[in-house]
Protein backbone atom coordinates (compact mmCIF):
# COMPACT_ATOMS: atom_id res chain seq x y z
CA UNK A 1 0.00 0.00 0.00
CA UNK A 2 1.68 3.45 -0.95
CA UNK A 3 5.14 4.17 -2.27
CA UNK A 4 8.16 3.68 -0.63
CA UNK A 5 10.06 7.44 -0.34
CA UNK A 6 13.24 5.59 0.89
CA UNK A 7 14.96 7.83 -2.00
CA UNK A 8 14.00 11.12 -0.70
CA UNK A 9 17.45 12.40 1.17
CA UNK A 10 15.59 15.11 2.82
CA UNK A 11 14.37 13.90 6.05
CA UNK A 12 11.91 16.78 6.54
CA UNK A 13 10.83 15.95 2.73
CA UNK A 14 10.46 12.20 3.03
CA UNK A 15 8.47 13.49 6.45
CA UNK A 16 5.93 15.41 4.51
CA UNK A 17 5.01 13.58 1.64
CA UNK A 18 4.83 9.76 4.01
CA UNK A 19 2.59 11.93 6.61
CA UNK A 20 0.27 13.28 3.25
CA UNK A 21 0.14 9.86 1.97
CA UNK A 22 -0.79 8.28 5.26
CA UNK A 23 -3.68 10.86 5.94
CA UNK A 24 -5.30 10.34 2.73
CA UNK A 25 -5.38 6.94 2.79
CA UNK A 26 -6.57 7.14 6.20
CA UNK A 27 -9.74 9.16 5.08
CA UNK A 28 -8.52 12.77 5.78
CA UNK A 29 -9.28 15.08 3.07
CA UNK A 30 -6.97 16.55 1.06
CA UNK A 31 -7.05 20.17 2.65
CA UNK A 32 -6.64 18.95 6.22
CA UNK A 33 -3.77 16.71 5.48
CA UNK A 34 -1.73 19.74 3.54
CA UNK A 35 -2.78 21.96 6.69
CA UNK A 36 -1.01 19.32 9.08
CA UNK A 37 1.90 18.71 6.34
CA UNK A 38 2.72 22.58 6.25
CA UNK A 39 2.73 22.51 10.18
CA UNK A 40 4.65 19.23 10.32
CA UNK A 41 7.20 21.44 8.04
CA UNK A 42 7.19 24.47 9.87
CA UNK A 43 8.01 21.81 13.19
CA UNK A 44 11.54 20.78 11.04
CA UNK A 45 11.90 24.41 9.78
CA UNK A 46 10.60 26.84 12.46
CA UNK A 47 12.31 29.85 10.66
CA UNK A 48 10.34 29.16 7.76
CA UNK A 49 7.49 31.04 6.67
CA UNK A 50 4.11 30.06 6.06
CA UNK A 51 3.96 30.88 2.78
CA UNK A 52 7.04 29.08 2.05
CA UNK A 53 6.23 26.03 3.88
CA UNK A 54 2.67 25.81 2.08
CA UNK A 55 5.20 26.25 -1.61
CA UNK A 56 7.46 23.80 -0.45
CA UNK A 57 4.65 21.32 0.40
CA UNK A 58 2.51 21.02 -2.25
CA UNK A 59 5.55 20.93 -4.78
CA UNK A 60 6.95 18.10 -2.97
CA UNK A 61 3.15 16.66 -3.09
CA UNK A 62 2.70 17.31 -6.71
CA UNK A 63 6.42 15.39 -7.70
CA UNK A 64 6.22 12.71 -5.71
CA UNK A 65 2.36 11.79 -5.02
CA UNK A 66 0.65 13.76 -8.35
CA UNK A 67 2.95 13.35 -10.99
CA UNK A 68 5.25 10.01 -9.00
CA UNK A 69 8.42 11.42 -9.93
CA UNK A 70 11.58 10.55 -8.16
CA UNK A 71 13.93 12.75 -8.81
CA UNK A 72 15.33 15.77 -6.53
CA UNK A 73 13.28 18.34 -5.89
CA UNK A 74 14.17 22.15 -4.77
CA UNK A 75 13.48 22.54 -1.08
CA UNK A 76 15.20 23.38 2.12
CA UNK A 77 19.19 22.77 2.59
CA UNK A 78 18.52 20.34 5.27
CA UNK A 79 19.92 16.84 4.73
Amino acid sequence: MGNDFSHITRRCERAVVTAYRELRETGNDDLSSFRACTALYRIHHPEASVNEARRLVSEWIDHHLVRGETGPTDGCECP
